[in-house]
């Protein structure tokens, strides 16, 4: 019988934990979170995980409280805090910064707010039912990291540790939250921009018809991010992934990137002469990166069929799923009844799909086919933000607006729309599973965390669908422009342009692009199975390398930077490096996290 890779800590049962006040305060920092993500989204594209952030910000508000005679708020009553807030925050990628608004640019459609809470609501409730159903497969079976999860994991052991090294522990903690708290105020303040080495080339005819004579590093994205934060990242999900994860960046900005170029697949507009020019070649690298994600998840799942079944079956509850029976009174027995799964199946495809129908006259059948296909992608959302820490919302959309894309071509609402439900899932499965895996590593009650989970929509579909109506008065008028240049609205509404008109409007080039990268993906993952553990760990993990065709090349570099600086130190100095790396990386992400919100 096998030992779980980590121990499972039992907390008393008169250890609060889902108390009035926990879920109260998630749900109050979680708005207020949200608004956070919502600004951040429409000015850089990009959320940030509240977790750590909300679990911090619990912690002092109730140490004050204490101050007045309250109870200390126990580490469980935290852990649910900021399952809480997270899922609020989460609501950003409910579409508020990238479908919603794109829609209103192409359409001149308007929100209510009520219609705007009803909807980013069902999306997330969506999200939430399948990671329940991934919980076992991912976080037991395959043990996979889930970073954010572990990060959050540490920073609340650390807040409610005792003892010399406890407090060590928490210092390095602190030290990591200031440099990085300073490096975000300079590089505000500063305007510290990213570095590049001054390296060019002569353009092509295509991009040099453009007026622009020469490509740079700059231009494909090569820099040196003055931000801590990714590298943080890279220390927490290991070398093999951040290694891998740059390995798709070299191959789609420095390969393939240069010839997309080359070809005119993919150009720039003068705009944009000297700088970045991620968003024309993500409408390209983006099939083969989805397509190589997709395949290797899928793959990957179909190795451990036996398990998912299982997962499915009553029989494993109340066990740990190697086999070893749980302690009695551990909280980790009280996991989400079979019933609450399979009914929450039917309740969110009934949803998702009326307010579908109800409020873009999207076709039954077509709403249904969408809600479906998010059960399908959830899986390799899962997989590749457990492995990297980065959840590809854009990523997973963009397969279903492929699909609807070929089955709707002119239909401009469902290929929005329906991607939504699917991108915006997919961020709260990753969001709950990183929670999940907090609560893992702490012990605590899986049902509790899911009930927190749908507290926490609830404040987030609310509070966010009302802040985004405040700053976006006029999306056609104040988006895609310098004040709010919203990157993630213009990829999804370039894509929905782009399939108007069906699949004959692909890039060229990109449909055999997909099937390459779906084949590199499949035959990756057969050989993560199958080679022999010492050739295994050499396989680039294909998730990794899939997503590195969708992020930006600097933070892949980031990524790098900082995992191999994580393995540098652990072989310089094994023992400080298993005590202090990752609490030191958590502060980091924790520190740059409240001084974002902050600023």
């Amino acid at each position: 019988m096998t030992t779980p890779a980590e121990p499972t800590p039992v907390h008393p049962p008169s250890l609060p934990e889902l108390t009035l006040r926990s879920v109260l305060t998630g749900m109050a920092l979680g708005g207020l979170l949200s608004i956070c993500n919502i600004y951040a989204g429409l000015k850089i594209g990009w959320g940030m995980n509240m977790s750590v952030t909300a679990a911090l910000l619990g912690f002092a508000v109730w140490k004050a409280f204490q101050v007045g005679g309250a109870r200390e708020f126990s580490i469980l009553e935290n852990n649910v805090n900021q399952t809480a807030a997270s899922s609020a925050a989460a609501v950003s990628s409910a579409g508020l910064v990238a479908p919603i608004p794109a829609l209103t640019i192409m359409t001149g459609f308007q929100y209510t707010w009520q219609m705007l809470a009803v909807w980013t609501g069902s999306v997330m409730l969506v999200g939430i039912v399948a990671g329940i159903g991934l919980r076992r497969q991912l976080l037991i079976v395959d043990k996979l990291p889930f970073p954010g999860g572990m990060a959050s994991a540490e920073t609340l052991k650390q807040m409610y540790a005792k003892g010399q090294e406890a407090m060590s522990r928490v210092r390095m903690l602190g030290i990591g939250a200031v440099i990085a708290s300073v490096a975000a105020l300079v590089v505000e303040y500063a305007k510290v921009p990213k570095w590049a080495p001054p390296l060019s080339w002569p353009a092509g005819a295509p991009v040099a018809a453009k007026g622009i004579t020469k490509i740079s590093l700059t231009n494909l994205g090569f820099a040196i991010d003055p931000s801590p934060l990714m590298a943080a990242v890279g220390v927490l999900v290991g070398f093999r992934a951040a290694a891998s994860l740059f390995l798709g960046s070299i191959v789609a900005y420095a390969v393939l990137g240069p010839y997309v170029l080359e070809q005119g697949w993919a150009l720039p507009t003068p705009k944009i002469a000297d700088k970045p020019w991620y968003t024309p070649l993500l409408s390209w690298l983006l099939w083969p990166g989805v397509a190589m994600m997709v395949s290797a998840s899928l793959t990957s799942l179909a190795f451990s069929w036996r398990s998912m079944v299982r997962a499915l079956l009553p029989g494993s509850r109340g066990q740990h799923d190697d086999g070893d029976p749980l302690p009695e009174g551990s909280r980790l027995r009280d996991v989400v009844p079979m019933k609450w799964f399979l009914g929450g199946i039917v309740v969110v495809t009934i949803f998702a799909t009326l307010t579908q129908v109800t409020y873009f006259s999207i076709a039954w059948w077509t709403a249904i086919l969408g809600v479906l296909l998010t059960f399908v992608l959830a899986v390799v959302t899962g997989r590749v933000t457990g492995e990297t820490n980065v959840t590809p919302v854009g990523a997973m959309g963009k397969v279903t607006q492929l699909m609807f894309g070929i089955i709707q071509p002119g239909n401009v609402a469902a290929n929005l729309m329906s991607a939504n439900v699917t991108g915006g899932a997919a961020s709260q499965t990753g969001d709950l599973l990183h929670d999940l895996k907090t609560g893992l590593i702490l012990g605590a009650s899986p049902r509790r965390q899911v009930i927190a989970q749908c507290f926490g929509t609830l404040s987030g579909a609310l509070v966010g669908s009302a802040a985004y109506l405040v700053l976006v008065r006029d999306a056609k008028a104040m988006l895609l422009t310098d004040e709010w240049p919203a990157p993630a609205v213009a990829s999804w509404k370039a894509v929905a342009e782009l399939f108007a008109k069906g699949l004959s409007a692909m890039p060229p080039g990109a449909l055999t692009a997909m099937y390459v990268g779906g084949a590199a993906g499949i035959v990756l993952a057969i050989a993560e199975k199958k080679l022999p553990g010492r050739l295994a760990r050499w396989v680039p993990s294909p998730s990794s390398v899939g997503l590195g065709f969708v992020i930006p090349a600097y933070q892949g570099l980031s990524m790098l930077l900082g995992a191999t600086l994580a393995l540098l130190v652990q072989k310089k100095n094994r023992d400080w490096g298993d005590r202090f790396l990752i609490v030191l990386a958590s502060g980091i992400i924790a520190g740059e996290s409240l001084t974002g919100v902050g600023i």
